[in-house]
């Protein structure tokens, strides 16, 4: 699914200032700047991104569906998480739609309050068959190792 919601007039804002915050070492509830190799330019890009953890295992999802940074970290095969002056380059497994939901309903709890817009009525408490059936439109990755 080639699901891609746009941001709106206020996320350019408000990604500018997490990344800036996050940049001086300032986490707002997990967040990271992630840093990838553009897939075209070959230059590093930056996002805001929030790194969650479930079971002993940290996760990235997309909630916006098939982003630039989504396509650029396929793209790489590696990637670099950054809050302050640590960075942590990263390899990772993208997740089959059938393991999404229960990252997805974690990242929900979470988060909802900042992205739960994109989920379209969907929210932590929604049966699994409902998470089931968004989970294509929106990518999930699995930190697998430190590069």
């Amino acid at each position: 699914m080639d699901r891609y919601l746009k941001p709106g007039k206020g996320d350019g804002v408000f990604n500018v200032a997490v990344q800036f915050l996050t940049k001086l070492g300032v986490s707002l509830a997990g967040s990271r700047v992630l840093l990838v190799r553009g897939r075209k330019s070959g230059e590093i890009r930056s996002t805001p991104v929030n790194l969650l953890k479930v079971g002993g295992q940290r996760y990235l999802v997309a909630p916006r569906g098939q982003t630039q940074w989504v396509r650029n970290l396929r793209a790489a095969g590696e990637g670099q998480l950054r809050v302050g002056r640590r960075v942590e380059t990263f390899r990772f497994a993208e997740l089959a739609d059938d393991e999404k939901p229960v990252i997805l309903r974690a990242y929900l709890k979470r988060w909802a309050w900042e992205v739960g817009r994109f989920f379209e009525g969907v929210d932590h408490r929604s049966p699994d068959e409902v998470l089931r059936g968004i989970a294509p439109g929106f990518p999930v990755f699995r930190i697998t190792e430190s590069a």
